[in-house]
């Protein structure tokens, strides 16, 4: 179960994920040790899965982001399909879906001769009747931060009962 303690040290790692152990430390009240010890369980329970750098695909030339809804024949091929999405570097975000389709992806592209390449491999792989593209004219919004303080404290300090 998570303190508040712990959601305070997610929320300012989800914020900057490279802030210090010491900063971490001093604003929860904890020693050094003591924060490494309570990060070390909050990564081997699978709370943490990660420390990333978010790099601006623009900088290295690539210029067009596509979401393209994958149909698939039936799900005897999923396997195959999970490795071939695996093993294709422009393919950055895939989901197995309910509703139209079976897989969206996310993909991130320089050219749109680099994305009509990309959508023949997708469509020659085993089990794709095919695809339906949209193609992404601006960005929103972009996050991997939860939402980890939905909870009024009243309802959290229950829960931890």
């Amino acid at each position: 179960m998570l303190d508040k303690i712990d959601l305070k040290v997610l929320d300012m790692l989800q914020s900057n994920s490279r802030t210090k152990r010491s900063t971490l430390a001093e604003a929860v009240g904890l020693s050094i040790p003591s924060l490494s010890e309570r990060l070390k369980k909050l990564e081997d329970h699978g709370v943490v899965e990660g420390y990333y750098t978010r790099l601006n695909p623009k900088i290295f030339g690539f210029d067009i982001i596509a979401i393209i809804h994958v149909i698939t024949e039936s799900s005897k091929y999923y396997e195959k399909l999970i490795q071939n999405v695996n093993a294709t570097p422009e393919i950055i975000e895939c989901y197995s879906i309910l509703g139209d389709g079976s897989h969206i992806m996310k993909a991130v592209v320089k050219r749109t001769s680099d994305l009509e390449s990309l959508l023949g491999l997708i469509q020659s792989w085993a089990g794709v009747n095919r695809t339906v593209t949209s193609l992404v004219l601006s960005k929103i919004k972009e996050t991997t931060a939860l939402n980890i303080y939905n909870e009024t404290d009243e309802e959290f300090e229950k829960k931890k009962k």
